[in-house]
């Protein structure tokens, strides 16, 4: 049993929550995990068994996610990057591993981008590399072409915390893959009263983010400023399983990405099920590790 707690850090606004699974040793490299737009700090769940202590993991509910939904705006990528250095200094870190999953690996690269002396290494799963977007689309004709069923999510209400399962069951990215890990995951998701029952997620923040990633050439240009080695992870199969994944062989050679990026293929899994499924979080488990290592963090 892989023993964990949360905390609160001080940020702008309030207090953002953090959850925290400590390493085996005192001098145990901390790694900083940053989840995706619609997702919460459970999302790493597996992927902290799957560590076993080798690693201290810190992952926050981003802002406007999570037990930190009600923070307040203004959101944007730079906000998630001010919040996550108040986490490494809160946490007394000079120097960590980052992890992000989707709209996380974009966070990810930003705060390595632009803080390059607190990043020692970098594990990119299914996200950090964006593609151009087509002119005659605005920002939420984009957003939900990218993410739609995600962001239909965030405006419904459920009758109970079973209704909002068998909602997430019937996801097709899940329907073949369904396990407690992904039940914990969707139900902390949850906030509000029975009847009433909704994602804690902001739909202002989500879009915003959103938007940030899809149209900013900062963030999209990010991957490429990077000083520290990375790997890029990238699932097979896409947000909805279907078999062409958010990325391929050529789609990545076009992007032209830095020599100090590795990337590697997740064969078997989906966008979701790269975390959190027992295959993909051992992919990441041991990109962590491995990254951590090179780092001379290990």
């Amino acid at each position: 049993m892989i023993e964990w707690d949360m905390t609160r850090v001080p940020v702008r606004g309030g207090f953002l929550h953090l959850t925290r699974w400590p390493g085996r040793t005192i001098n145990a490299p901390v790694v900083l995990a940053v989840h995706g737009i619609t997702a919460n700090s459970r999302s790493w769940d597996v992927v902290a068994r799957s560590l076993n202590g080798a690693v201290t993991l810190l992952a926050p509910d981003l802002r406007g996610r999570g037990l930190s939904g009600t923070l307040p705006g203004p959101y944007g990528i730079k906000a998630h990057v001010d919040d996550l250095l108040a986490v490494l200094d809160h946490e007394g870190v000079d120097r960590a591993t980052i992890v992000g999953h989707s709209m996380g690996a974009f966070v990810a690269c930003v705060l390595a981008a632009r803080h390059p002396d607190r990043v020692a290494a970098m594990v990119l799963v299914d996200g950090g590399v964006s593609f151009p977007v087509p002119r005659d689309l605005d920002g939420d004709a984009a957003l939900y072409a990218v993410i739609g069923p995600a962001l239909s999510r965030l405006e419904m209400t459920f009758d109970s915390r079973r209704a909002y399962r068998e909602f997430w069951q019937r996801h097709s990215a899940f329907r073949d893959d369904w396990s407690p890990d992904i039940d914990a995951y969707v139900q902390y998701d949850l906030t509000g009263s029975p009847g009433e029952l909704r994602s804690s997620c902001n739909s202002d923040a989500v879009r915003i983010d959103g938007r940030e990633v899809l149209f900013e050439p900062q963030i999209a240009s990010a991957i490429r400023e990077l000083r520290c080695g990375a790997v890029l992870l990238w699932a097979q199969r896409g947000m909805q399983g279907e078999p062409q994944g958010l990325y391929d062989d050529e789609r990545l050679a076009a992007a032209e990405l830095p020599a100090g990026v590795r990337t590697q293929r997740m064969d078997d899994v989906n966008h979701y099920t790269a975390l959190l499924g027992r295959r993909g979080a051992g992919a990441v488990a041991g990109a962590v590790i491995t990254c951590a290592a090179s780092a001379n963090t290990l």
